[in-house]
């Protein structure tokens, strides 16, 4: 258990907050394990196809690269590292640059820095954002219920397991049945969980909604836009996304599972793959083998 979500679960109490824990660890452990995580550069073009707004941006792999990106984007951009971990930001690995030079300047920081034990290879210039304020949507596949469960919460930029350990209660969850999917009144009232503006909450309706197609689509586990922002105009955007895809639909969706980037996985876990394994990289000394049958 991830020392936050540690954190959280000793400080929630009550059975339902236990549970929102409980997914989010779930999520957590999908976007650590599976090999059907994807970029953030191609989780954002995920949600575009399927009329999400998201940003405009552009992948570089060299600081001439992003240098060239930024100067089409024009003014204040975004540089950031494009690698299978959280943290990034804490880490160094997304900087803000006013100009192409500057841009550049970030790109050749970044590539080549190792977080988590991943090396950044790649990453995404996409133009700084204006923000009025900034919310969390995202949607997990329950193991418990066997359901997938989106949530929403107004606190959104931050991990949203911190946001758990700290103020459960700006945390809404609605397991979804999937013999309906998620119905326009369901997505209505959580949408006014995010936002009091009419038109903004109907518009985050409307993101939910799509975000729950791009989820069955894709057959993903996990699915997560944080932070879904409002711009000072009053619209609202997706800025940041992270999309894992459950291992077992991958054969089922070749073109999924061409988009996965095996240089950015943990070699262990790439290793143990192509041997036949499960493996999955945790903090710390001490691990777990398990054969099967209940016997570990």
């Amino acid at each position: 258990m991830r020392p936050k979500v540690e954190a959280a679960a000793e400080f929630v109490r009550t059975g339902g907050e236990r549970a929102v824990i409980a997914q989010l660890e779930d999520g957590l452990a999908a976007l650590r394990g599976e090999a059907g995580t994807l970029h953030e550069y191609q989780a954002r073009d995920i949600l575009r196809r399927h009329g999400i707004p998201v940003p405009p941006g552009e992948v570089a792999t060299t600081p001439a690269e992003a240098r060239a990106i930024a100067e089409r984007l024009g003014g204040k951009v975004v540089v950031k590292a494009q690698v299978h971990a959280c943290g990034r930001g804490k880490a160094g690995g997304v900087k803000l640059a006013e100009g192409a030079d500057a841009a550049k300047a970030a790109a050749s920081a970044i590539l080549g820095m190792t977080i988590k034990g991943l090396t950044v290879q790649k990453v995404l210039i996409a133009p700084a954002a204006e923000i009025a304020s900034e919310s969390y949507v995202g949607i997990i596949v329950d193991r418990a219920s066997q359901r997938p469960v989106l949530m929403v919460s107004p606190a959104g930029g931050i991990e949203i397991e911190e946001v758990a350990a700290k103020t459960p209660d700006k945390i809404h969850r609605l397991a979804i049945d999937p013999r309906y999917g998620l119905l326009p009144h369901q997505a209505l009232t959580l949408g006014f969980k995010l936002y009091n503006d009419v038109k903004q909450a109907r518009a985050a309706a409307d993101i939910m909604q799509k975000l729950y197609g791009a989820v069955y689509a894709v057959g993903a586990s996990l699915a997560e836009i944080n932070p879904l922002v409002t711009t000072p105009d009053g619209t609202l955007q997706a800025l940041d996304a992270k999309i894992a895809i459950d291992d077992n639909e991958l054969e089922r969706r070749p073109d999924i599972a061409a988009r996965r980037d095996v240089s950015a996985e943990a070699p262990e876990e790439v290793a143990a793959r192509n041997a036949g394994l499960t493996f999955i990289k945790l903090e710390g000394n001490v691990g777990c083998c398990v054969n099967g049958a209940g016997l570990a």
